[in-house]
């Protein structure tokens, strides 16, 4: 699992992108799925779990095309990834 956290200009063009050609070029470097939340604090404020492995998230990020997806989504920045620090059974 990944955890990133990043900012966008407006939330619904970010989905759109996020949710066609950023989703099949995720697909490309292996993510399996993800899950959407909007901070409760930032309504611009964006946080995904994704069900990828943390060399698959790397190699998207470093992808020439990549960049071209996050602009055309009005990502502000680089997205931020979580730490991982621990797993529990419950």
């Amino acid at each position: 699992m990944v955890l990133s956290t990043h900012k966008v200009e407006d939330f619904e063009r970010w989905l759109r992108v996020f949710s066609t050609k950023g989703a099949e070029k995720r697909r490309q470097h292996g993510s399996k799925g993800s899950h959407v939340f909007r901070d409760p604090n930032d309504d611009r404020r964006v946080w995904v779990v994704f069900d990828w492995d943390e060399d698959g998230f790397r190699s998207f990020a470093s992808d020439p095309e990549t960049a071209a997806i996050f602009e055309e989504g009005g990502i502000q920045g680089r997205p931020q990834v979580a730490e991982f620090v621990h797993e529990h059974d419950a």
